[in-house]
Parts: structure tokens; sequence; C-alpha cells
């Protein structure tokens, strides 16, 4: 289900409607960062640098405080939230036309509706944010709204996996590379400077995680397994209390839409893949 509604969601970062709504609030659009921070933490009201790390995990505090500082004196949160609702409905207007207002779509947006609020939001503090939020009158605002609520709490749950695994960070993503899940080149856009990258990569080697090489050991890819077993462990709660026939007929509705998305070229590999969660 994460792999049908992450697309659905993260249209938000990549679609040209959404960087038109950014730039017209004075955000920079030369690259998706300055929009995508303020766009992700507007939910949170004016946090600061160090909350938004916290809450983003393995973006550089350097990279964070560089695009957070200026955020809410460019524009606030609630013109933010503003902005990247219309962004919503202008991105998926032009990805599904006339699709946008069926039943099948409306049907979707109900039962992911359900599954969102069922999802716990104690010691989740981005799915808490948007949970909060009110929902959307219009269907597909609603789909894109349950769809960003589960996959903060997935991406919460996510962090407390990455955190029991004793992976900081910046080495949750060398071993994620590790195990050859994306480029260290895709990792490098985080923020972290090559020789926090090389440090991060020798306390993994003391630890029997990677090898001299920087690839992933036995005991490495066994840990990263461990995280996204407990990633889904964590998850689950939603989608059991939809139920199996809500959950099946959830993803044949989806189906479609996802297929549009991917189709659009607009998502890099890593989103369309599952890869990225980090």
């Amino acid at each position: 289900m994460w792999h049908l509604l992450e697309p659905l969601h993260a249209v938000l970062y990549y679609a040209p409607e959404a960087f038109e709504e950014a730039a017209a609030l004075g955000y920079g659009t030369a690259e998706r960062w300055p929009s995508y921070f303020p766009y992700r933490a507007a939910p949170l009201g004016e946090a600061g640098p160090r909350q938004v790390a916290s809450a983003f995990y393995s973006f550089s505090p350097r990279m964070v405080a560089a695009h957070i500082e200026p955020a809410w004196r460019i524009a606030r949160p609630g013109a933010v939230l503003q902005a990247r609702s219309r962004a919503v409905d202008r991105a998926w207007r032009a990805l599904f036309g006339d699709r946008v207002d069926s039943s099948e779509l409306a049907e979707a947006a109900a039962l992911a509706r359900r599954a969102a609020e069922a999802a716990g939001t104690a010691g989740r503090p981005l799915a808490a944010a948007n949970a909060a939020l009110p929902w959307p009158r219009a269907p597909h605002l609603q789909l894109w709204h349950a769809a960003t609520i589960l996959r903060e709490h997935r991406g919460d749950g996510h962090l407390a996996a990455l955190l029991v695994a004793g992976l900081d960070p910046v080495e949750a993503l060398v071993s994620f590379a590790a195990i050859g899940a994306a480029s260290e080149e895709r990792f490098a856009s985080r923020g972290w400077s090559p020789a926090e990258w090389a440090a991060a990569r020798d306390r993994l080697a003391a630890r029997g995680l990677v090898d001299a090489d920087g690839a992933a050991t036995e005991a490495g890819r066994a840990l990263r397994r461990q995280v996204e077993e407990h990633t889904d462990q964590l998850a689950a709660g939603p989608w059991q209390s939809l139920g199996p026939d809500g959950v099946d007929r959830l993803a044949g509705l989806l189906g479609d839409y996802w297929v549009a998305v991917l189709a659009s070229g607009l998502l890099p590999s890593e989103t369309t893949l599952g890869i990225g969660k980090v």
C-alpha cells in the first residue's frame, strides 16, 4: 500500500504546478528543495531547523537550516498549506483529467480516509501534524490528504525502527546505499559532506555492517531487513483496521492513478520503486 500511495503523495514535490505555487509565495524554483521543506514542514507550524531536522531525520541539519530558517519569513505555514492544496488540485487534474471527479476516486478516497483516521499518531510528529489538519471537501484532495497521513505515519515509524537499530541520520543513508538501494550520489543531495559520509561508513565498519569497500556485509543486510520488517509492523495498524477486503478494494482502485503518475515521468526511480523512505 505504501508503494501505491507514495507516488500519489510525492507529486507535490515534483509537479510543475507545485513549483509555480511555491514561486508565487516567494520560494525559489531552481531545484525542488526550496519548496519541499516548507511544503512538508508546514503542518508543524513555524517549526525551527532543529525540530524539522529531527522530524525529517536523514537530512543534514545544515541543509535543513538553509531552507527552514528563511521559510516562514517568506510565507507563513497557513499560506503554504493553502498553496500545497492548490498545487495538488492542479497537478492531479493535469495528471488524471476527468477521473479526478469519478466515483471510483471518491470510493478510494473514502477507504483511504478510513485507514488514515485509524492511524495512531502517538510518538509520530509528522503524522500527528497532518492528521490535525481539517479534511478537504473534494474527494481527490481527501485522497491526497489520506495518502499524506499514511506515508508520514509509516515514515515516523521507520525513524523509530532506525533508532532501535542504532542508525543515526547519516548512517541510515550510508547503510541504505551499502545494500544497493540507491547511489551515494543520489543520497548526497541530503546535504552530508564527504567527511561526514566517510565517518559514518567507518562507524558502520567498526560494527561489522559494511566491508572495506563500503558494501553491506551479511550482518549489515540483516540489520536493514530488520529495519524494514519493523517498519512494516509499525505501519500495519491502519490497514488492519481497514481489513483485507477494504485493502484489496483500495489497491484495485488506486492502480490506474498509480500508473498515470509513474507514466508522467515526474518522479525519480527511487520514489517509484519504493526506495527512499529514510
